[in-house]
């Protein structure tokens, strides 16, 4: 990204890029990523989670203040709160450093108040297809329902952040509370349909050897594009 574009867009891997010496961020392999106008000289933070004053710091080093966050789900390794008995940084903390919004998708707001403890007056509900604007920046959110009821994408200048939805190799787990295997399917084929192959699709975790991917290339190699029917995915995926 060459820095006379003003778009900013930084994807950075938790346990490496920050939160450096924390082995739980390098054991889950988080991605979170930096997204906003650098005329402006304003960001979004999608999925804060684990070194929260890292990501701040960085975008201060960039020229950037952080003046919302994007949450793709509820789930402790993108948003903060109890992984498994480890406490991770998150949302709360940012609350703490920097009073912004928080945009979740409206069928998220509950499950983020469980389990982040983040009370809706410091949520900013959405619904599919609203746009966050950053600066002169757009980014559209949608809505993509089977990892979590709320599951979101987050769609901006020819990419698609795709959190725990859509992996380069595999989709996000819907056997945890709130998946729903049925709505992963309508997500993948007819929510993220429209995104054509020449969208980058950029994923919440690094499970693949690559960080990115085209969606043409994620759709060619992904086994999760083989099913040829719902009948066929739920038998694969529905118990």
């Amino acid at each position: 990204m060459a820095h006379d574009d003003p778009l900013y867009f930084r994807q950075l891997l938790a346990g490496r890029d920050f939160a450096v010496g924390d082995p739980l961020a390098r054991q889950m392999a988080n991605f979170c990523y930096l997204v906003g106008d650098r005329d402006a000289g304003e960001a979004v933070i999608i999925d804060p989670a684990y070194g929260v004053g890292d990501l701040l710091d960085i975008l201060e080093a960039d020229g950037l203040r952080c003046v919302g966050a994007l949450a793709s789900h509820y789930h402790a390794d993108h948003i903060g709160g109890d992984l498994m008995g480890h406490p991770v940084e998150g949302i709360v903390d940012l609350l703490e450093r920097a009073p912004v919004p928080i945009h979740v998708n409206r069928a998220e707001v509950p499950w983020v108040g469980r389990s982040s403890g983040v009370g809706p007056e410091d949520l900013e509900a959405h619904d599919s297809g609203d746009l966050v604007t950053v600066g002169n920046l757009s980014i559209e959110l949608v809505h993509t329902p089977g990892h979590t009821p709320g599951s979101q994408c987050f769609s901006v200048a020819g990419r698609l952040v795709s959190g725990d939805t859509l992996f380069l190799d595999g989709c996000g787990r819907t056997d945890l509370p709130g998946g729903d295997p049925e709505q992963m399917y309508e997500s993948l084929t007819t929510r993220l349909a429209r995104f054509g192959d020449d969208t980058v699709l950029y994923p919440g975790h690094l499970y693949s050897p690559d960080p990115s991917a085209t969606m043409g290339e994620t759709r060619t190699s992904n086994y999760v594009f083989r099913m040829r029917s719902a009948e066929d995915w739920l038998r694969m995926f529905g118990s």
